[in-house]
């Protein structure tokens, strides 16, 4: 089974698209991880028919790509809470069981264009809410490395999907590690892009100014073709701006400086985490870069701002969903009722708890102290990212402090199973882009390097990132199969 883009590229040239997605798809048909809500076999068998009768990426004799787009034939997995035209769109909850959107998001549009076949729609926590994908109304998804582990989340049915080779690359989403957090546990490579670089046209909203969509693959290479694609400007996301196109990332670490914020390797980091972070650091050092500890004294309070700030902005943007035009509908009754009760029975108990937090924060009287602080404090939080790359170009850091947890050991302690996010969440108040690469194992799992950068500089993160997987191996090591 081919791991990259470039490999299942040249399978797809020998033997045709139909052929390699549908072993792709047998493959996700028979795994046990429940990595996929929906499979969405009909339409990419279609897309590979087509692929294979336009001959759309084959090599024509002259070394030319044909014209079928960079991912022509490729299988690509799309987390759930991205629309997707005439496949079901759940976001991993029942409120919204039965939804087909009528339109793509952006990205998909980029994708397709580009001849990428969408196999199917990933498991998630509900609503992006949660850092295991246990959240959600699905079941939750399995660890490829030890399945009674969960893959992180909330985008953990596209890591654990590509960890066990059931696509080459997926697309998630990140709004407070939700991408870099499943791609650590997973051991596989994910980029969560600076907040603006990637449309979220069509991204089912969590908290608007810190979601963000991107990538997983299972190499740095994968990871900048794959942002090159979805990135650039949209007109339908006023948030969004033109981007520089990655191409290729570069190896070169002579001159770069490695900042190491202390900050990020606080108490309860595992000291298998630790130490591979670190041995990572020195790795790079001995490519050519150097590296100073720095300062980021506001790191903790990160958490605390996030989840007001994100729980906030939460209970406006789910109001949205009571079940009149679309999703889950029970008995009619009084408007009243029946908007109660579609909600009491379509979210899960986490989506209602940072509704009800998130409503509080917003609330008379509570507005300026909670809210309004969080705002105020997520200022001091980018102060700290700016004034740390005025001496360093990028930012080096363990992903997780901790490999994958089991399976229902934290799920019944919300406040435990939220720090797990302490070293992701600045990234997201701040803005700033950051990518997880796996550096080792600990406890038998695997370890991420997290490697942030400046606004709009994915370019620097990646060639670090693509510099430290050249002179390693860890990108090479996959699950047994299950």
């Amino acid at each position: 089974m081919a791991w990259g883009i470039h490999e299942v590229r040249e399978e797809i040239r020998e033997r045709g698209a139909v052929e390699i997605v549908s072993r792709y798809l047998d493959k996700i048909e028979k795994s046990r991880l429940n990595s996929f809500i929906t499979i969405a076999k009909d339409s990419a068998l279609l897309q590979a028919r087509r692929i294979d009768k336009e001959d759309r990426g084959r090599d024509k004799g002259d070394g030319s790509e044909g014209e079928g787009g960079r991912l022509a034939g490729v299988p690509i997995a799309i987390k759930d809470n991205i629309s997707t035209r005439g496949i079901l769109t759940t976001c991993a909850s029942r409120i919204l069981s039965g939804y087909i959107p009528p339109y793509d998001a952006h990205v998909i549009t980029n994708l397709l264009n580009e001849g990428a076949v969408i196999v199917g729609k990933t498991n998630m926590d509900e609503f992006a809410m949660g850092s295991s994908t246990e959240t959600s109304a699905y079941g939750a998804t399995r660890n490829p490395w030890a399945p009674d582990r969960v893959p992180g989340g909330s985008s953990g049915g596209s890591a654990a999907a590509v960890a066990a080779g059931e696509v080459p690359v997926a697309l998630g989403s990140d709004t407070g590690g939700s991408i870099r957090c499943p791609a650590s546990f997973c051991g596989i490579a994910g980029l969560k892009p600076t907040y603006g670089a990637v449309s979220r046209y069509g991204l089912v909203a969590y908290a608007s100014s810190l979601d963000q969509i991107g990538p997983f693959a299972s190499n740095v290479s994968d990871l900048a073709l794959l942002f090159d694609i979805i990135s650039g400007m949209d007109r339908q996301d006023s948030t969004s701006a033109d981007t520089e196109k990655i191409g290729e990332p570069e190896a070169d670490m002579k001159g770069v400086r490695i900042g190491v914020p202390g900050e990020y390797f606080g108490e309860g980091i595992d000291t298998g985490v630790e130490k591979a972070v670190w041995n990572a650091i020195h790795t790079l050092e001995g490519l050519g870069a150097s590296y100073t500890e720095v300062g980021m004294p506001h790191t903790k309070y990160a958490l605390a701002a996030y989840y007001i700030i994100a729980m906030s902005e939460a209970s406006s943007n789910l109001a949205r969903f009571d079940g009149m035009r679309y999703g889950l509908r029970t008995e009619d009754k009084d408007w009243h009722t029946t908007f109660s009760q579609i909600r009491a029975a379509g979210f899960g108990e986490e989506v209602k708890r940072r509704i009800l937090l998130g409503t509080y924060a917003l609330s008379a009287g509570y507005h300026e102290k909670y809210y309004l602080k969080a705002l105020k404090v997520r200022t001091l939080i980018r102060n700290d990212f700016e004034h740390a790359f005025k001496n360093v170009d990028v930012l080096a850091a363990p992903t997780m402090p901790f490999p994958a947890f089991r399976i229902g050991e934290r799920i019944s302690d919300p406040l435990t199973l939220y720090l797990a996010d302490v070293d992701t969440v600045a990234v997201n108040l701040a803005g700033v882009p950051a990518v997880s690469v796996p550096c080792g194992f600990t406890q038998g799992l695997p370890a991420g390097l997290q490697l942030i950068g400046r606004h709009f500089d994915e370019k620097t993160i990646l060639s670090v990132a693509y510099a430290f997987e050249q002179s390693t191996d860890f990108h090479t090591k996959h699950p047994e199969a299950l």
